[in-house]
């Protein structure tokens, strides 16, 4: 099976993926009675397990909901030493350089990772580690907050392989890295 490190996040139309405070609430702006989870079923049945930042990580624990994930977690790193004993079957805290951290988890038989949390998706961005990038855009304007993207050493180029729109507002699309 080919390794693969797929990104699917939503962010506001001009690309932060939390407010100033580092608030999720306007993600649900847009009305979905009918509680379309917008491909994402489909994305995780396409992952093996899930690497998470740190801050990605407390936000979840702070949702104060059964822990949502039924794949493995690998949370990125240097600070925490422990999870919480209810998760220690399900979580585990790496840390390292990427290519290490990858090198580890492809060896357990994880190939196709889902990347989450906004500074760990630009340091994979900044090592050209993404193979897949979902990006659900909100129509909202935030003004600032915590971007999606950051500063990279060379701009690399996608190729659009799908746009979709969902409930009437939101565009979903997917982008493949230009490495040719």
């Amino acid at each position: 099976m080919k390794k693969k490190n797929k990104v699917f996040i939503r962010c506001s139309l001009d690309g932060f993926i939390a407010d100033q405070k580092g608030g999720i609430d306007w993600l649900d702006s847009i009305p979905n009675p009918d509680q379309n989870d917008m491909g994402y079923g489909e994305f995780m049945e396409g992952v093996d397990a899930l690497l998470m930042g740190r801050n990605t990580f407390d936000t979840v624990l702070g949702f104060n909901i059964p822990w949502p994930y039924e794949k493995p977690v690998f949370v990125l790193s240097n600070s925490l030493k422990e999870v919480p004993d209810k998760l220690k079957d399900k979580v585990k805290i790496v840390s390292g350089s990427l290519s290490k951290i990858l090198e580890e988890i492809n060896k357990e038989g994880y190939v196709r990772l889902y990347i989450d949390g906004g500074k760990t998706i630009q340091s994979f961005l900044k090592e050209d580690l993404i193979d897949e990038l979902t990006i659900t855009t909100v129509p909202l304007l935030l003004g600032s907050g915590i971007p999606l993207f950051s500063d990279l050493p060379k701009p690399p180029l996608f190729n659009a392989s799908s746009s979709k729109i969902l409930l009437g507002k939101i565009v979903q699309s997917v982008f493949i890295p230009n490495r040719s």
